[in-house]
């Protein structure tokens, strides 16, 4: 009996028993708390927006701190994430906190593409915790997850209508990461105006089909509360770390020429309901849903692109090792096919490679034929010029030995006469 049809059975036999008296399992929420708080937590949250949007100084004021890092400018090449870690403390509850900003998004003349330095940095966390899950021995317990928890979206407070560059990046973005849109130094612009805008972005992210990260309103202990911030998205946010003396107290706040604008105070601005929601209300759940649902998503892709699969053809369960048999055999195949293939593409190579060389090889022949032919003509044109050179040498040499035979002949027959004259006049 395979084990997934025995785990089926035995979730089906489960009956509920009354209990005699009092066990004491009912302290497990207390244990899970405890460990909770001794191990700490994380969150990751993703600053998007164009470079002077106010995104660090927001972060200092939810926090209530003043964060390290370098002011960003306008002379980027291209967009860059700059990742910080910082270790919170509020009473015996330790938070390890990683803020993630985009540095020079939408500085570019050419913003096409400024959402995938985003995109790919999302997707190298996911793939890092899938890799470490993977893992024969894993240490997820004490793994930091670099997985964005949060992503507040900085939207400009032009008053008019979102940015193109806006539009894409958070559609990008919305399967990835939960996005809440904030409407930053809303101070900028008149409360009418902020009303049109805030009804202008939520009816252009409806159109485009853009999915923001929406409050739950399933625990009825929070159900009304994030039911009612819902219909507030996207919050109008100041940021400040200046503190002023308001009344007999002092706040942090931002002096204009015109007046005070409160940060904490909810007439001004949205920022109490953003930390409320971001960190007070939502916080576990948005780490939930980063895990089981943008996480999921991706590692079931990932899984399947390596051809894991939950069921075969059939629609019939598929166990873990039954999907590695299969794809290892799958693989086997392909490794044998492409074997073969290789074979063949070897054989053929020396068969025209053998080719290749017999046509050399005749060719050579041919030409040494040639040459021998060639050779052979001149060494019968040098043999019969030598014969006719002899022959000359010879005629001349028996023209010589004439003409020496003649000269001889002259010289005796000369002398003769002379003797015979000598003798005439002796007498």
């Amino acid at each position: 009996m395979a084990a997934t049809d025995i785990a089926r059975q035995v979730g089906e036999g489960c009956r509920t028993v009354p209990l005699a008296g009092h066990v004491g399992f009912d302290s497990l929420p207390d244990q899970l708390v405890n460990k909770s708080v001794s191990q700490g937590f994380c969150f990751n949250i993703l600053c998007v927006g164009e470079t002077g949007l106010g995104k660090s100084t927001l972060m200092d004021t939810l926090f209530n701190t003043k964060f390290e890092g370098e002011p960003a400018t306008h002379t980027q090449p291209g967009v860059q994430l700059r990742s910080n870690t910082y270790d919170l403390q509020e009473s015996n509850v330790g938070l390890k906190l990683t803020i993630v900003s985009t540095v020079g998004f939408g500085d570019q003349i050419n913003k096409e593409d400024s959402y995938k330095p985003i995109v790919e940095f999302i997707d190298a966390q996911f793939e890092a915790y899938l890799q470490e899950e993977l893992k024969i021995r894993r240490v997820l317990h004490t793994y930091h997850d670099s997985r964005i928890h949060a992503c507040l979206y900085f939207i400009a407070p032009t008053g008019h209508s979102l940015k193109s560059l806006d539009l894409v990046t958070m559609k990008k973005l919305d399967s990835k990461v939960n996005i809440i849109p904030i409407i930053a130094k809303s101070d900028a612009i008149s409360k009418s105006e902020l009303t049109k805008f805030k009804i202008k972005i939520t009816s252009e992210l409806v159109s485009n089909g853009v999915q923001i990260y929406q409050f739950p309103t399933d625990d009825e202990s929070v159900a009304e509360i994030n039911g009612t911030m819902n219909a507030h998205l996207p919050f109008a946010v100041i940021g400040s770390t200046e503190e002023l003396k308001i009344g007999n107290k002092m706040m942090k706040a931002r002096q204009y020429p015109w007046g005070t604008v409160q940060v904490e105070n909810e007439a001004h601005c949205d920022f109490v309901k953003l930390r409320e929601m971001l960190i007070r209300v939502n916080m576990e759940d948005l780490r939930e849903q980063t895990h089981s649902r943008h996480y999921e998503l991706y590692r079931r892709c990932k899984l399947e692109e390596m051809g894991f699969k939950d069921t075969d053809p059939d629609s019939k369960p598929f166990s873990l090792q039954e999907t590695y048999e299969a794809k290892r055999n799958e693989f086997l195949g392909e490794l044998q096919k492409k074997e073969e293939e290789m074979r063949q593409m070897f054989v053929q190579r020396v068969k025209e490679k053998e080719a290749e060389l017999k046509e050399a090889e005749k060719e050579l022949h041919e030409k040494f034929d040639r040459l021998k032919k060639l050779h052979q003509d001149e060494k019968k044109k040098l043999e019969d010029k030598k014969k006719s050179l002899d022959d000359e040498v010879n005629a001349f040499k028996q023209r010589k030995t004439a003409a020496e035979l003649l000269q001889s002949q002259g010289s005796q027959a000369g002398g003769s006469q002379t003797l015979k004259r000598d003798k005439e006049k002796k007498k």
